[in-house]
């Protein structure tokens, strides 16, 4: 089947993908309320598994992951170290240390760690654009951290600022690895979190205990494997794919931190600076002040070549 446009599809996916991970930043704080990172990691990878083979199952490509050459199954297992396995241990610790508002706003500056990373890797050249952007981001990152005087500073935890800054550069070397990925990135992702589970389940059983997880702590998981690493992510690839122009549905993703602040307040009832607004804002305006809202590394990434390419 020809790949067709529906911006009304596009759309509406876009906006669910937004509602989806707005709420994300306040199921990791909940969650770890009741889990431990190791355990949160454990139980949201396996759900996230199970999803996104469900999805594969429906979409008739479940037969054919089991057939594919043995260099794509090293690529896949590669890619699992660093998602989910290096980067939602980095992540979740961020969040275990921090204000919610603060490590999700410093995660969100993964798009510029992305360009600054590409320079190197791939060879992209920067800016000055780039570079102006890049600087209003980080200014944005350093006025969500002080939080105005708001937020009291032993919540601003030095290591968990490191953690969360490290999370953008795992991220982003995940994606630049992505692009040299050649299958359907809902197969790629699955086989990636496959074969990441026995290294994610060693680490839990050898750090933590699952079995001593509570009933909240295990469906505060499953919700943070279905929406943050599993179907969400789904949603959004179809999402792009639907949109006539990609750039234009991607930049709706600018929404979700700032929704995230309405959850994280009411939901976590956690405080939010004035400060984090204005931070957001500052970052925001870097990403918007890129020339593709979607740079082209991450769109590479996002379509597949070859024989393994889902036909939509």
């Amino acid at each position: 089947m020809n790949r067709h446009h529906d911006n009304r599809a596009a759309f509406a996916l876009g906006m669910l993908t937004v509602l989806c991970w707005s709420t994300v930043a306040t199921a990791f704080k909940l969650t770890l309320r009741h889990a431990d990172v190791f355990q949160l990691l454990l139980y949201s990878s396996l759900t996230a598994t199970v999803s996104l083979y469900a999805m594969l199952a429906a979409r008739g490509q479940a037969r054919s992951v089991w057939h594919l050459r043995r260099g794509d199954y090293f690529r896949c297992a590669g890619l699992g170290l660093l998602n989910p396995l290096a980067y939602y241990l980095v992540l979740f610790k961020a969040y275990d240390l921090l204000p919610g508002q603060v490590a999700q706003a410093l995660n969100y500056t993964w798009v510029i760690m992305l360009i600054l990373l590409s320079v190197p890797l791939l060879r992209h050249k920067i800016t000055r654009r780039d570079a102006g952007a890049a600087a209003i981001c980080y200014v944005g990152a350093v006025v969500v951290c002080t939080g105005g005087g708001a937020l009291p500073q032993e919540a601003i935890d030095r290591v968990g600022i490191g953690l969360a800054l490290g999370s953008t550069v795992l991220w982003s070397l995940y994606w630049i690895a992505k692009t040299r990925d050649p299958l359907d990135p809902v197969a790629s992702l699955f086989l990636s979190f496959l074969f990441s589970l026995p290294f994610v389940a060693a680490i839990a059983w050898i750090y933590s205990d699952p079995l001593r997880t509570d009933l909240q702590g295990v469906l505060g998981a499953v919700y943070v494997g279905l929406f943050e690493m599993g179907i969400t992510y789904v949603f959004w690839l179809l999402a792009l794919r639907y949109a006539e122009s990609a750039s234009r549905v991607s930049t709706l993703i600018f929404l979700t931190p700032f929704v995230s602040l309405i959850f994280l307040h009411f939901v976590a009832d956690e405080p939010i600076a004035p400060a984090t607004f204005i931070g957001l804002a500052l970052i925001a305006a870097g990403l918007l002040g890129q020339r593709l809202p979607l740079p082209a590394v991450l769109s590479a990434a996002m379509n597949p070549r070859g024989p393994g390419a889902a036909r939509h």
